[in-house]
């Protein structure tokens, strides 16, 4: 089985890049993955730690990272996750194979109540499970 560097960018390196992060992770060990940012929160947002535990992958020990910090690494795919219609996505200018958009709406922009909050966590998590899950199975598996 190949092994692929996967670097995976949004802007806060807070929800959806982290979820990503430890989706594609949770696929093999053949996965080197990273998720980085370019205008970085100060943590990981708690309840992306607590609807990823929901399906039994940790990401309490993650951390919000620049992107510049990989900008003289190689990688495989670089993929931007956040939504383009509200934001607008980072630019990687460093060394990479191929580069892919798959955009999800921001689940830390939700507002309501505790439990509705973590519902639209949890729908942006399914939703970035499958759509990674399809890129493994069509491309890097």
């Amino acid at each position: 089985m190949q092994n692929y560097r996967i670097l995976i960018l949004c802007t806060g390196n807070s929800c959806r890049s982290q979820m990503a992060e430890g989706v594609l992770k949770s696929f093999g060990n053949h996965l080197e993955v990273y998720s980085a940012g370019t205008n970085i929160a100060k943590e990981v947002h708690p309840f992306a730690i607590e609807v990823m535990k929901e399906i039994g992958i940790d990401i309490s020990l993650n951390y919000p990272k620049p992107v510049s910090k990989f900008l003289d690494k190689d990688f495989d795919f670089v993929i931007t996750v956040c939504d383009d219609a509200k934001e607008n996505c980072p630019v990687f200018l460093g060394k990479v194979k191929n580069q892919l958009h798959i955009g999800f709406p921001d689940p830390a922009k939700a507002t309501g109540s505790k439990e509705e909050v973590l519902k639209i966590f949890r729908e942006v998590r399914d939703e970035i499970y499958k759509k990674f899950k399809e890129l493994y199975e069509n491309f890097i598996k």
